[in-house]
């Protein structure tokens, strides 16, 4: 082997033909070089070869077997085009050359000298065509890469001259501009329409074409406006192009649309921006190690939990160092890929524990294994333990009667639920309006001193949350300008209102303190307490309710018993005949059944100024013998206070004042525990009184003080109708005749208006517009004394009955009841008055049965100045016993018609009034007059005539 190196040393020769010039080459090629040589005698054998091996170059003879050289040339070039072919003879002339470069030979060899001498120039010869092949290969490789490339959908191709100038573009490129491309052909590249929208653009792409034809590669990133609402950034790589001696033939501009590329990098960009951002500030501590735990990755933001920077971590050891040993199941780990909300306590650089939940799963990322998630729990667990005490603190309130035992209970959990050592609570004093310090702690009272009493005007923290109805939290109550201890040790400081009940203060020596859970807690306990405060007020209201309701009851069944009682002596007072049997029907009724101990009736004996009991029942153990009831106002038994005043006397505590007064020692020995006392007055006619004793103390009450009050009305008014009764069936009776002088009388004070005599003979109409009476004017005219009547207030209406010379008759219609009807009530008769402008006169029939001591006291209690004149015995059996049948056979309106006519002068001879006259001033029509008058003359004489069996012969004896 002459040769070290050679094309041929890696080439496949085909050697066709049996010439000896053919085989002696052939035996030169192997020796100089490491060439695979192959042979073929035929033209068949050589194109089978061809078909079925790589062959680099064939070398044929030219008369071959059956054929010649140039047949299998134009046969290899059906084939191929690419295959070095060289043709050889030593008998060849210019027209088998001919022939044969036509036919595509690569190299025609006249062989003119021997074989050996030409072996340099036939492998030289022989290296030069396989080399121009490969080159042709090459160049054909180039072309139809630069095909695909010029042709690539996702690559604009542009070539430039070898001045810069465009000279072709593909589809891709023409795409990128609405442009007629032929316009733009021969213009230089970088003033074309895709980079000249922008000076920079323009420039940049200018810079790159120089370099290339300078002939450097270049190579650019240059945005290209699409249009107003997009942008497109191209990839421009610029490559200048030359031939074999050097020189540059052209430029090729390939760009690439990145504008994807671009974003998406952006958006990595900003999405690490983003991570790196997350997991420099987010609480939670990512960290990743290998299966021995050491570190692989931690996160920036581990100082948030532990105190320490991401080195200080890695120098802490393993993180079985950081999170403790045997944290998870390693096998339970591989089962399931991932472990969650694993809780373990961790120190932190500072030496604060706080309680972790870690998430650990596995991973591949670099050398990492394990990944562990740590999230800072403290807070939440504290806030967790601190509601569980909250949840016992609330329980406690359910068992809390007053707001006194809620206060303490805040103070009592403030440290256990808050943590916090200092606490009070104020509770609102709607009385005073004032926040009272009800209960603290001892740590408030070392810090601030014994805490005031704060008046609700909002000029305290404590007063201002209270109205305000604000929380208000300090890290610093100093920085307060409502501060009023300013000598007080508390620096964190919280107010939190308690509804209406008040203020909740807690705090520490500490600045700072109240973080969020913090004042989320203390909200829920000073909310917590603020209900049970309420729920107290409202047991309280529902208790006092309660009670209230449980009073009124029993007042409602005391009082249901005084009606019961009541009813029961109305219908005894109805059926009653005598005063005897009304008063000791009302004392037995009284304490029947246990409704009261004792009850005693008295009435007031004059010569002594005492009462003298009348009637009595129940257990009276001889009381009534023991006292002497004064009547006094003051310091006397209750019955003697009532006669004194005229006013109920109710004593609810017999007990109290025991020493004070004698009769309560007597009255509390036979157990009578509470009094009342009632007067009897019906008219201010005082019947006696009647005194009640009871058991119990409080038996009696306002309520019942006003019932027995009226009881003690209707037994009077009782006693009244029994006295008026007696009166109508006592035939014997007293006159007496009193001389007055008050002008409250209005026939006095008629008499001195009227300057005249007035005189009333008895008769009263009562009616539902005031008393009618009817008087006798004498000494002045009629119209005079009707006009001074008409005057007077205790007047209403005015009447001229009749009218004489100096006198007559008048009806008049009193605006006050008269004293015939209160007469009338005591079963007295109000006979006749005499009245002139000096004296008045009354004279008063007093039946047997009436006292004539009580008339007496009526008259003198009714006007000022009363003297008795004269008191004689009558006796008017028939004469009372006619007037009564008669009286009892009239209507109210007969005896109206009948007096009115009789004072009209109607049945004077001659008549002094009409029936017409009369039955005008009546206002009914003369017939009604007559009838009504006719009526009353019948039953005069029916009375006269047929009861009495009074004959014209008795009558006249």
């Amino acid at each position: 082997m002459v040769s070290s190196s050679s094309i041929l040393d890696s080439s496949t020769v085909l050697f066709v033909g049996r010439d000896d010039w053919l085989t002696q080459f052939a035996t030169r090629i192997k020796r100089r070089t490491d060439a695979n040589v192959v042979h073929a005698r035929t033209k068949t054998e050589a194109i089978d070869t061809i078909r079925t091996r790589p062959t680099d170059c064939l070398i044929s003879e030219y008369a071959l077997e059956e054929t010649t050289g140039l047949e299998l040339l134009r046969e290899i070039r059906k084939e191929t085009i690419a295959l070095p072919v060289l043709l050889g003879t030593t008998v060849g002339n210019e027209a088998i050359a001919s022939e044969a470069i036509k036919a595509g030979v690569t190299d025609y060899i006249a062989l003119s000298d021997p074989p050996a001498q030409m072996a340099d120039e036939l492998i030289e010869r022989t290296e030069c065509a396989i080399r121009a092949a490969q080159r042709s290969a090459t160049q054909r490789d180039r072309a139809r890469q630069f095909d695909a490339i010029f042709n690539d959908s996702r690559t604009a191709t542009w070539v430039l001259d070898p001045n810069g100038a465009l000279a072709r573009v593909n589809e891709t490129a023409r795409k990128m501009v609405d442009e007629d491309i032929d316009t733009i052909v021969g213009e230089p590249f970088w003033t074309l329409p895709w980079w000249s929208q922008a000076d920079a653009t323009n420039t940049d792409v200018q810079q790159l074409v120089e370099k290339a034809l300078d002939g450097t590669f270049g190579n650019a990133v240059v945005p290209q406006p699409a249009d107003v609402d997009d942008l497109r950034v191209i990839d421009l790589s610029v490559r200048p192009v030359k031939n074999e001696h050097g020189d540059l033939v052209s430029i090729v501009v390939e760009g690439v649309d990145i504008t994807e590329r671009v974003d998406l990098e952006r958006n990595l960009r900003e999405s690490e921006e983003l991570h790196r951002v997350t997991l420099n500030n987010m609480t939670d501590t990512v960290l990743i190690t290998d299966e021995d735990g050491e570190y692989t990755y931690v996160c920036p933001n581990v100082h948030f939990i532990f105190g320490y920077t991401a080195e200080e971590i890695r120098n802490l050891g393993t993180i079985d160092d950081l999170l403790g040993e045997e944290l998870f199941d390693r096998m339970e780990l591989a089962e399931n890929g991932v472990l969650k909300n694993i809780e373990t306590t961790a120190t932190d650089k500072a030496g604060r524990k706080h309680t972790l939940l870690v998430n650990v799963r596995e991973v591949s990322i670099q050398d990492g294994t394990l990944l562990f998630s740590c999230r800072d729990i403290t807070k939440r667990k504290q806030r967790e333990e601190a509601l569980a005490t909250l949840h016992e603190t609330a329980r406690d309130f359910l068992y809390a009667e007053t707001h006194q035992e809620i206060a303490q209970h805040v103070v009592d959990d403030t440290a256990s639920v808050l943590n916090l050592d200092a606490s009070a609570v104020y509770l609102f004093d709607s009385g005073t309006n004032n926040l009272r310090p009800t209960a603290h702690s001892a740590i408030m009272a070392e810090l601030s001193g014994p805490l005031p009493t704060v008046h609700a005007d909002g000029e305290t923290l404590p007063s201002y949350s209270f109205v305000e109805d604000e929380a208000l939290f300090f890290d610093d109550v100093h920085d307060a300008d409502r501060l009023e201890n300013r000598a007080t040790d508390l620096r964190s400081a919280a107010y939190i209102p308690l509804g209406n009940h008040g203020v909740f203060v807690t705090g520490s020596d500490q600045v700072g303190v109240f973080d969020e859970v913090t004042r989320e807690l203390a909200d829920l306990l000073a909310a917590t307490a603020e209900a049970a405060l309420d729920r107290v007020t409202r047991e309280s209201r529902l208790r006092e309710q309660d009670r209230t309701l449980q009073t009124q009851n029993e007042q409602l069944t005391a009082l249901n018993r005084i009606n019961e009682t009541i009813r029961e002596i109305d219908q005894a007072l109805v059926q009653a005949e005598t005063r005897e049997e009304i008063d000791h029907t009302v004392c037995e009724l009284l304490t029947a059944d246990d409704r009261f101990r004792f009850a005693w009736i008295g009435t007031i004996d004059p010569t002594n100024d005492a009462l003298e009991p009348r009637a009595w029942a129940g257990t009276e153990q001889g009381y009534l013998d023991s006292q002497s009831f004064t009547v006094q106002t003051s310091g006397a038994e209750p019955a003697g206070q009532t006669a004194a005043t005229g006013d109920v006397t109710m004593v609810t505590n017999v007990a109290a004042g025991l020493r004070d007064e004698v009769w309560r020692k007597d009255a509390i020995s036979r157990d009578y525990l509470s009094v009342l006392s009632i007067p009897l007055v019906y008219n201010d006619l005082t019947h006696g009184v009647l005194t009640v004793y009871a058991p119990t103390q409080d038996a009696f009450d306002e309520t019942a003080k006003a019932v027995l009050g009226e009881l003690g009305e209707t037994i009077a008014s009782a006693l009244s109708a029994i006295e008026r009764k007696n009166a109508l069936l006592t035939t014997s009776m007293t006159r007496v005749k009193f001389a007055i002088e008050d002008p409250k009388f209005v026939l006095s004070r008629l008499a001195q208006d009227g300057k005249c005599t007035l005189s009333y003979q008895g008769g009263v109409q009562q009616s539902t517009e005031g008393s009618y009476v009817f008087v006798t004017v004498e000494d002045r005219a009629v119209n005079d004394v009707a006009d001074a009547a008409s005057k007077l207030v205790g007047i209403d209406e005015v009447q001229q009955i009749s009218v004489g010379g100096e006198g007559g008759v008048l009806r008049l219609r009193l605006t006050q009841p008269f004293l015939a009807l209160e007469l009338a009530d005591h079963g007295a008769v109000f006979r006749e008055a005499t009245a002139n402008p000096t004296t008045t006169t009354l004279v008063i029939d007093i039946p047997d049965s009436i006292d004539v001591r009580t008339i007496t006291q009526l008259v003198q209690e009714t006007f000022s100045t009363v003297e008795l004149r004269s008191k004689q015995t009558l006796d008017q059996t028939i004469e009372h016993n006619l007037y009564s049948k008669f009286l009892e056979k009239l209507t109210e309106r007969q005896f109206e018609v009948i007096q009115t006519a009789y004072y009209s002068g109607f049945f004077e001879s001659p008549r002094e009034s009409t029936g017409e006259e009369v039955a005008e001033t009546l206002g009914i029509s003369p017939p009604a007059f007559y009838k009504h008058a006719r009526t009353v003359q019948r039953k005069l004489f029916t009375t006269l005539f047929e009861e009495n069996n009074l004959s014209v012969a008795g009558a006249a004896g």
